[in-house]
């Protein structure tokens, strides 16, 4: 009898462990395991973090809310909050929101607020509001970016001068070359022409712009973007260098698979750290 209830016993932890299910792993550039505090090291000594999240995957926006709050018990008022989520030219109204000036129904009447701002991006925002941080909007305006895809990078230069403030300085500089824009123009089979990784590369360099405008020797800028804006060392890294080559660049990326023991071979070089989630995590939100 009790040898029946060893047995049973052993089978039982057998299977709990064989069924262990990791909502997520984290992986360096060449793919080996790594933990959190590695990747909260090494961000610490950066001088620029590109976090590159999946839009809708909960535990990156998790992630981002845990590093911020770390990366602040170390750093203070020495670290800035920026992100791709806030175009530029609301830059007054987030400030307004910030300081407390305006409420949260101003915030979201008078800005371009994405549809998972409540749940995603509101926690961050907040944190800054209440540790008194900088937070930068950083994206290109939507319209200019659109004028980009439809009418090219030359258009831009026929806009008002005082609208050119909310994006990079012209002319925006343009590579076809790199593997971000390549990959974009290639999925898309030409369609829209090289108009469309343009569009793609005005807001890396616009967010890049900003991100850079605000640095201080000193301080440190997590800045959050869709992976692919930051991807392979590129894109909105690719612009910050160009200006900055001696900066201290800090990259994370997220990817999602059907197993999260190994890293697929595609996934690596994404990034400094790469967040792996399996394919079958809940969504925070549904587009």
């Amino acid at each position: 009898m009790k040898r029946s209830v060893l047995l049973m016993f052993v089978s039982i932890v057998f299977f709990s462990f064989k069924g262990d299910k990791k909502a997520f792993q984290l992986f360096d550039i060449q793919g080996k395991e790594m933990r959190y505090s590695k990747v909260l090291e090494a961000a610490g000594e950066a001088d620029i973090i590109l976090f590159g999240e999946q839009h809708d995957n909960p535990i990156d926006h998790w992630l981002e809310q845990e590093l911020s709050k770390d990366l602040y018990s170390a750093k203070k008022e020495n670290l800035i909050l920026s992100a791709e989520m806030f175009e530029s030219d609301d830059q007054i109204t987030l400030n307004e929101y910030l300081s407390g000036a305006v409420s949260e129904k101003t915030l979201k009447d008078e800005s371009k607020l994405w549809t998972n701002f409540p749940t995603d991006y509101k926690p961050l925002l907040d944190f800054a509001k209440k540790n008194k941080l900088k937070f930068i909007a950083a994206n290109i305006p939507r319209r200019y970016a659109s004028m980009v895809y439809s009418r090219g990078l030359e258009k831009l230069d026929s806009i008002d001068k005082d609208a050119a403030r909310w994006i990079a300085p012209l002319p925006v500089l343009y590579d076809s070359t790199l593997t971000c824009y390549r990959d974009i123009f290639t999925q898309a089979k030409g369609h829209g022409g090289q108009n469309l990784p343009k569009s793609q590369a005005v807001k890396d360099a616009t967010m890049a712009y900003f991100i850079l405008k605000n640095f201080v020797e000193g301080k440190t800028v997590l800045h959050f973007n869709g992976s692919y804006h930051s991807d392979h060392h590129q894109g909105i890294e690719w612009y910050l260098k160009q200006s900055n080559p001696n900066l201290k660049i800090y990259t994370i990326s997220s990817t999602e698979q059907e197993e999260t023991e190994d890293l697929d071979k595609e996934n690596l070089g994404l990034a400094d750290c790469i967040i792996c989630t399996p394919t079958s995590m809940s969504k925070s939100y549904r587009p």
